[in-house]
């Protein structure tokens, strides 16, 4: 399986929550999506729309009404979806989806130091091929999490300037996920 690091070629990835947006970001340079809501009626018409458009595309279970995070759902979600990944903020479904051949983005809300030490004791033990950080607007605490564990960091949540953009890449994220529009198009 291709890993995250080679996966992402644009260090921008758009964070989609409609429609509309999912238009602007199969039009935009960045070529991984986060679909952040959607259901069991849209999800594989979302899922081909990406690919056809050659973005990689991961679904948030959290978010998916109508596919239950549990074995039933995740199996479904990888043989009839099939997503090239999923977020979670679940240990349980970050490695039910490795069991099924999906990578898997385990996400961190990191408000002290002690969810940090938790999340690095859950992100070791689930299996994930990435974690993605919130709030991403974090350099000192991105910067401490890649001496830590040398899986690959996403940084997302309350990225809303060029400069959020580029310090959390300069403090060792891989990529930054964020919804706004104009920030995927950004050159990097």
């Amino acid at each position: 399986m291709e890993s995250i690091v080679d996966m992402v070629e644009h260090q921008v990835i758009a964070s989609v929550r409609s429609d509309e947006e999912l238009a602007d970001a199969l039009s935009s340079s960045v070529n991984v999506i986060f679909l952040l809501n959607g259901s069991i009626l849209n999800l594989q018409e979302r899922i081909l729309l990406g690919k056809r458009s050659g973005k990689r595309m991961f679904v948030h279970l959290d978010f998916t009404e109508g596919i239950a995070p549990d074995k039933s759902g995740i199996r479904f979600m990888a043989n009839d979806i099939r997503p090239d990944g999923i977020l979670s903020t679940r240990n349980h479904v970050v490695g039910l989806a490795k069991e099924y051949g999906l990578m898997a983005i385990q996400r961190l809300f990191l408000i002290d130091s002690t969810a940090i030490r938790n999340g690095l004791r859950a992100i070791h033990t689930s299996g994930a091929d990435a974690v993605e950080i919130m709030p991403g607007v974090m350099p000192k605490v991105i910067r401490e999490l890649t001496d830590l564990t040398d899986l690959p960091i996403i940084a997302g949540g309350l990225v809303r300037t060029r400069e959020d953009v580029l310090e959390a890449l300069r403090a060792g994220a891989l990529a930054v996920s964020v919804g706004t529009p104009e920030l995927w198009r950004m050159d990097l």
